[in-house]
């Protein structure tokens, strides 16, 4: 076994504890010093029930149990907040250790993958995902220390103090958690239902706001607005259900569960006790106190589940992403003697589906030359091109850069060799200096603007208000598509690889940034090994080498006349192509002069 079919990513499925490991100590700390804190406070309640009986007898001065009483209420409550700060910063800690390895991760996944799941899936699993574990930890585990040890610890002080009031708090109780389960029970699917509608209407929310220009231009927003409001139709109805299912027995149950049921039997039995002479009033008065505590303590317990229940929904993310499978380049520093790149038999098939994308596709294209990469839509041209800088690994076959096949180079080697320059560009909100700059950092200020005049954008950055120094906007939406796109080229330029593997950026473009963009793309392709997915067919009559696929085969290789000759694949493109260019907008065919 090599190392880059090794796989050190945790299984899924172990649950919240297992991503909690590394602050165990903290959290374990956390709990201990909740539940300690509640049992110093029940006995600061029995020290005060002391001081009352030594006040109620002749010539009685109690205030040893009065201060030790106010010695632990002190020490409950410097525990309480103390437990507090200890699972804040046990939740801290798992933040930055989560994050820091996802960020590990994700730098050696497949570029595929991340292609895949998109942006906003892996920022819900990095931001709000991980910000809910951190908010269970911080929160709820003083809580699970208190929640559990005041209930024992309280049923064993009642019972100290008098058994038959002790009977009297347990069955308020019983009758409360029963009552509380059979609501429960019957609204698990109610609430998954209540889950998933919850989170149609947040997405409904955003497509309403992100898309509001695009659709009032076409219907006012009413089709954005009508499914936004069929969302929380749905959502009220599905709210209106669970409340008539589940919410009087619900209702109920909180009601019993609180302290005031409790007071009330505990009150009318100590009463009925001590007129009989079998209960004392220090004693009534230590277990009215005991037993609305105990209420009180279940219901943090209630609203725990829900916190546990979506923070194991956020674990199990998380542990899916930790469980793909990782990338893993060559230990051994392998460098290629030339820049050519080759696809031998390879194969493929996407993660899930049945059909293979390629089969047994094979070419060559040599070094210095440019090949283009033709075909119908889906016949596996994007494919072809992102297996070459790994954006995921073959099926079966090979493909090689020079003579070492992609998996055997390392991956700072790899991407010193391959620079991909996609259609859908992206620029970081920064200097428009640095966006350029991404590939080679410590390069100088006249190298990058060496590369933005060959990529035809250095006049338009020296028109800007601060020049090389102008903020890109977010994603770069302060420029024009043309704009960024020459951006882009001007960052592969300054990285100066040997193969460019390029998404044909012309295909939407405006006749003047048509234009700029070819001369930028004429300067990045000067010298270097190329392989372009076209799809103009005007702008690659002139290249080296074509390859035409279909239906994830190579159908056909040669230059532009060869092929034409053979009446196969290309042509009936070519064919397609010109039909389409001789049609005017109004749909009447162009003639020519």
């Amino acid at each position: 076994m090599t190392d880059r079919d090794t796989d050190l990513s945790p299984p899924v499925g172990k649950g919240i504890w297992a991503l909690m490991h590394p602050v165990k100590k903290g959290i374990a700390t956390a709990m201990a010093m909740g539940a300690l804190g509640v049992i110093l406070g029940l006995g600061a309640i029995a020290l005060l029930a002391g001081c009352l009986a030594g006040l109620l007898k002749p010539g009685g001065h109690p205030w040893w149990w009065f201060w030790g009483a106010v010695m632990l209420t002190l020490g409950s409550l410097f525990l309480r907040i103390h437990a507090f700060k200890v699972s804040h910063l046990a939740a801290f800690d798992l933040e930055v250790i989560l994050r820091t390895d996802m960020a590990a991760r994700l730098g050696r996944l497949p570029l595929g993958y991340l292609l895949q799941e998109g942006t906003g899936a892996l920022a819900k699993v990095l931001q709000d995902d991980v910000r809910n574990l951190h908010a269970f930890v911080a929160d709820s585990t003083p809580m699970v220390g208190r929640s559990v040890a005041m209930p024992v610890v309280t049923l064993m002080l009642i019972g100290i103090i008098d058994w038959r009031l002790t009977l009297v708090s347990l069955a308020v109780l019983l009758v409360g958690l029963i009552v509380m389960s059979m609501a429960m029970r019957s609204n698990k699917e109610l609430q998954k239902a209540y889950d998933s509608l919850q989170e149609r209407v947040a997405g409904t929310v955003i497509e309403f706001v992100q898309a509001m220009p695009v659709v009032r231009t076409f219907d006012d927003g009413a089709s954005s607005f009508g499914r936004y409001q069929s969302a929380l139709e749905g959502f009220k109805d599905v709210l209106i259900r669970w409340l008539q299912l589940a919410g009087t027995s619900g209702r109920i149950g909180v009601v019993l569960l609180g302290p005031l049921p409790t007071l009330l039997a505990v009150a009318c039995t100590g009463f009925i006790l001590f007129r009989q002479g079998l209960a004392s009033i220090p004693s009534w008065t230590a277990i009215l106190l005991l037993g609305t505590g105990l209420a009180e303590s279940l219901m943090p317990l209630m609203w725990l589940n829900h916190l546990i229940r979506r923070a194991n929904a956020s674990a199990l993310r998380i542990q899916q992403l930790q469980a793909r499978k990782l990338q893993f380049s060559s230990a051994f520093a392998r460098m290629p003697r030339d820049a050519s790149v080759t696809f031998e038999k390879v194969s493929f098939t996407y993660e899930g589906r049945q059909d293979e994308a390629l089969s047994k596709v094979s070419f060559h294209a040599p070094q210095g030359k440019v090949t283009a990469l033709v075909g119908p839509s889906g016949a596996g041209k994007t494919t072809v091109a992102r297996l070459i800088p790994r954006f995921w690994d073959v099926t079966a076959g090979s493909v090689r850069v020079g003579d070492v096949d992609v998996r055997d180079l390392q991956t700072q080697t790899l991407m010193d060799h391959v620079a991909f320059v996609f259609q859908d560009t992206f620029l970081f909100k920064d200097t428009l200096a640095a966006n350029i700059r991404l590939g080679r950092p410590e390069a100088t200020d006249e190298e990058v603007q060496a590369a933005a005049k060959a990529a035809q954008i250095h006049e338009f950055i020296t028109r800007l208000p601060d020049g090389y120094d102008t903020i890109a906007g977010e994603r770069g939406t302060r420029l024009s598509g043309g704009e960024r796109q020459r951006v882009t080229l001007a960052r592969a330029i300054l990285r100066n690889c040997p193969i460019v593997v390029l998404d044909e950026a012309t295909a939407f473009a405006d006749p003047e940034n048509e234009a700029a963009i070819i001369a930028a793309m004429a300067n990045l392709m000067r010298g270097k090994t190329v392989i372009i997915i076209a799809h103009r067919l005007a702008t690659i009559q002139h290249v080296d080498q074509i390859v035409v696929l279909d239906q994830g085969r190579v159908s056909e290789t040669g230059r532009h006349e060869a092929l034409l000759e053979q009446d196969g694949v290309y042509t009936r493109l070519w064919k397609k192509y010109e039909q389409a260019q001789g049609w005017s907008l109004r749909g009447e065919k162009r003639t020519t002069q």
